[in-house]
Order: structure tokens, then C-alpha cells, then sequence
């Protein structure tokens, strides 16, 4: 009967800190997904596959909040199901272990919750970019001020795909010159060749 932690964080730039701070400690084994969306399936996310085969009947998982688990409401119902039919109870920060009858009841209703606010979520984005586009096409701006969509250009790809050719520069010597990444570079010049 082990004691275990799942954590999960959507971006890279995030930490699992907090969530461990949270949980508090004394954990046989803890487990980890970093930069991986509650949008992807419980399944197929790398730290969480691994930990459903490693669950045996008594063992409690402990999260601090259901939507680490996930976002989508039919996945995180089936993953509780499953946990508890294999005899395995999910403990949730603030809502207690979970068992068959009520605690299903009380999960699913979490769990549509989660999947709507991603919905909302994916909807205030898609607004967002139609805004941007509009905006671009209508004063070559997008509704932020910015020029483009997506992430500004470090520097004219094409200046730099020049510069290593006319100067016969390794990709790390170019990075270097114009104060880029390598694989700035590589794509720059990988776009200019095309």
C-alpha cells in the first residue's frame, strides 16, 4: 500500500513546486509530467502511462486538483473508474479520496467542469487569433500592435542566410554574430534555400 504523487505542469517554463509544496510529503514514489497538457489523454502522457502500471490494489495516488489528472471530462472519468476498479484510490487536494457511488458522481461533474473551461479556454484563443487577422489585414497590425502573428523574427532570415554564405560561416559562428539560437539559424537558412 504505497502513497504516491502524480504532478502535472502544461508549459516547460512552469514547475511542479508548488503542486509537491501543496501535497506536503512522505511519498514512496512520486511521478511527474512537465510540459505535457491536461488536453492530452492521461494514457498517453509519459509519467502518467508509467504510473498506471505501476498502481497496485491499496495504493493511493494524491494530486492537487482533479484537472491534473486532466481536462478532458470522458478521460478523467475513465481513468478514475479504472484506478478504482483496480482498487486504487485517488486522493484530490480539498475533496478527499474518491470512491465508487458519490465520489464518481462528484468526478464527473469536476471533470465536464475542467473540459469546459478548456473549451472556453481554446474559444478565447480562437477569438483572439480571428481579432489578430482581421486586424493585420485591415492596418498591417495586429489588434496588440504587433506586426505579425506569432513570435517576432529575431532578424532578417534572409541577412542572415547571406551573411553565412558571403562569409562561408558555421551555423554556430552566424548564431554567434547575430546574437541567435542554432536552430534560429538552421531554420533561417533552411527557409532562405527554399
Amino acid at each position: 500500500m504505497s502513497r504516491i504523487a502524480y504532478y502535472r505542469v502544461s508549459t516547460d517554463g512552469q514547475s511542479i513546486e508548488s503542486q509537491r509544496k501543496a501535497l506536503g510529503g512522505n511519498f514512496d514514489k512520486e511521478f511527474a509530467d512537465e510540459g505535457v497538457s491536461g488536453a492530452t489523454l492521461a494514457a498517453d502522457r509519459p509519467a502518467f502511462a508509467v504510473l498506471l502500471g505501476y498502481v497496485r490494489e491499496g495504493d493511493t495516488i494524491c494530486v492537487t486538483a482533479l484537472d491534473r489528472v486532466g481536462r478532458d471530462a470522458l478521460d478523467v472519468q475513465s481513468v478514475v473508474r479504472k484506478l478504482i476498479t483496480k482498487g486504487v484510490t485517488l486522493d484530490v487536494l480539498g475533496l478527499g479520496p474518491i470512491a465508487r457511488g458519490v465520489g464518481e458522481l462528484v468526478i464527473a461533474v469536476l471533470a465536464q467542469i475542467a473540459d469546459m473551461e478548456r473549451q472556453r479556454i481554446k474559444e478565447r484563443c480562437d477569438a483572439g487569433r480571428q481579432a489578430a487577422r482581421a486586424s493585420l489585414a485591415a492596418n498591417g497590425k495586429t489588434h496588440r500592435g504587433k506586426a505579425s502573428l506569432g513570435r517576432p523574427f529575431a532578424a532578417d532570415s534572409d541577412a542572415v542566410a547571406q551573411w553565412r554564405k558571403d562569409n562561408g560561416a558555421s551555423i554556430a559562428k552566424t548564431a554567434q554574430e547575430f546574437g541567435l539560437s542554432a536552430a534560429t539559424v538552421k531554420r533561417y537558412c533552411a527557409a532562405s534555400a527554399a
